[in-house]
């Protein structure tokens, strides 16, 4: 009896040894700093469209992805119990949690809830935040993006490979027109497909999130029409004060070939990468462009980049840009009039310079490909912070004409041939109002007064403020007139 006593209390013991080294395998914690959690998605996006006090919930799932359970020392809301947000993480809702886990290669959810009142007279258009989540050292975070008041959401709905995700707004054939009667956001690209067009009316406001842009298919059209009082803004979607001057915050505005009548009157293009994209995919098909009256400013890439297009610009600031301010490349013909060009990027230390012009391309294995080139620039101003502010790129197996017809030009060439160089001065600072704040008016003493050509400026013959410049022009976008005469 003895023996079988111990015989059994023996099984039980090993049963007891074996119950326990499973359970000390299955809470073992994956402390690999290399660790990174999965989620269903990179930005919760709450498009609905509050006419009443509104509550939202979306759901975002966790994921572990390895095989042994991981603890997430710390999920909260980076905006606390200040946010608009709440979140439901294991059943518990709050704004932080500590020491969450998830069994190896398992998951967790967490619910997401907003609640917006419309009519808060203080409220922002966008209503953001973030969750952080911290495991073994490694802190990711997954945006919470609502919409404060009413606006026109444009989320994409394609994917396909090598082409950023996207949505048609103008189908083959379609004109569509976007007012101002709500601000449009855009997630993804908005693309106007082949013989489609758009048509965005004064006073619209354009909001791109992070990535995003639009793109005019080849042969698509584009009209952007604002006006003095309304013009029509191109922007980031993060409206808060810390980001109203950050570049880099959205992509880009692409045109490909195809359309005779791009036009883009009294627009505001901000803080994106690339404020205006023009190129030739495949072949020539017309690839005109009127910008007019338009300001391109704080782009982490490039104010406007071509290649092989035709623009007519006038009444133009193109400004602090991370790269190039105007990048015209592999030939294509331009018409510059009335127009700022001014880089002083101070974000990094910036070594292009603020205008190349250049009419061919190397493929790298010893061919150069070459194209016909013709540039204008008059009555206009190109400085920045650097000591050469253009570079010309020519290769004259191509024909390459280059004319600047009364310009103050920041560089270190020589300047004495009257052919290429009309009227110009070298050097001259323009004294800007004020650079540091994208202020490209010109002070009172600047060099830039008066000496502008009067047939050119009789060709525009009010600046961008609508102040009339035909008695005697001064060079770039702005008239000076004492400050009490501006509107």
């Amino acid at each position: 009896m003895l023996s079988r006593y111990f015989s059994a209390v023996f099984v039980i013991l090993i049963i007891a040894l074996f119950l326990v080294s499973s359970c000390k395998k299955d809470i073992t914690i994956d402390t690999n700093p290399s660790i990174q959690l999965g989620f269903s998605s990179d930005t919760l996006i709450f498009d609905t469209v509050f006419s009443t006090i509104g509550s939202v919930t979306h759901s975002l799932r966790v994921y572990n992805p390895s095989d042994q359970r991981i603890k997430i020392s710390n999920i909260h809301l980076a905006n606390g119990s200040n946010s608009r947000y709440s979140i439901n993480v294991d059943g518990d809702s709050g704004t932080s949690f500590d020491d969450v886990e998830i069994a190896g290669n398992d998951s967790l959810y967490i619910f997401v809830r907003v609640t917006i009142n419309p009519e808060e007279t203080n409220l922002p258009y966008i209503v953001t935040d973030s969750i952080f989540f911290e495991t073994n050292g490694n802190e990711q975070d997954v945006d919470l993006v609502a919409w404060g008041q009413n606006a026109r959401f444009i989320v994409w709905d394609t994917e396909r490979p090598n082409l950023p995700n996207y949505k048609i707004v103008a189908g083959e054939g379609v004109d569509t027109t976007w007012t101002n009667d709500l601000p449009i956001v855009i997630y993804g690209y908005a693309i106007v497909d082949s013989t489609g067009s758009l048509t965005i009316n004064e006073g619209t406001r354009v909001y791109f999130h992070k990535g995003s842009g639009l793109w005019i298919y080849k042969g698509g059209s584009l009209k952007v029409m604002g006006t003095i009082d309304e013009p029509v803004y191109f922007d980031s979607d993060r409206l808060e004060s810390f980001y109203s001057d950050l570049p880099g915050q959205w992509d880009r505005i692409w045109l490909n070939e195809g359309s005779v009548n791009n036009e883009i009157n009294y627009a505001v293009i901000r803080n994106g990468f690339i404020g205006i994209q023009a190129e030739t995919l495949q072949e020539f098909m017309g690839n005109q462009l009127t910008i007019s009256n338009t300001i391109i400013e704080n782009m982490s890439g490039a104010g406007i980049l071509t290649r092989y297009y035709f623009i007519a610009a006038a009444n133009c600031v193109i400004a602090n840009c991370g790269q190039y301010a105007v990048a015209l490349t592999l030939g294509g013909s331009y018409d510059f009039r009335q127009t700022t060009i001014a880089n002083y990027w101070n974000y990094n230390f910036r070594q292009t310079p603020s205008v190349v012009l250049n009419n061919y391309i190397d493929d790298g294995q010893g061919t150069v490909y070459a194209y016909p080139f013709s540039a204008n620039f008059a009555n206009t101003i190109i400085y920045g912070n650097l000591e050469n502010e253009y570079v010309i790129d020519e290769n004259t197996s191509e024909e390459y004409v280059l004319t600047f017809d009364h310009c103050i030009l920041k560089t270190e060439d020589d300047i004495s041939n009257t052919d290429r160089y009309i009227n110009c001065l070298k050097n001259e600072d323009p004294l800007f109002v004020d650079y540091a704040t994208n202020n490209y008016e010109l002070d009172s003493l600047s060099p830039a007064k008066d000496i502008g050509s009067i047939d050119i400026a009789n060709t525009v013959p009010f600046d961008i403020k609508d102040v009339s410049r035909t008695e005697s022009p001064d060079l770039g976008a702005y008239e000076w007139v004492p400050t009490i005469e501006r509107k």
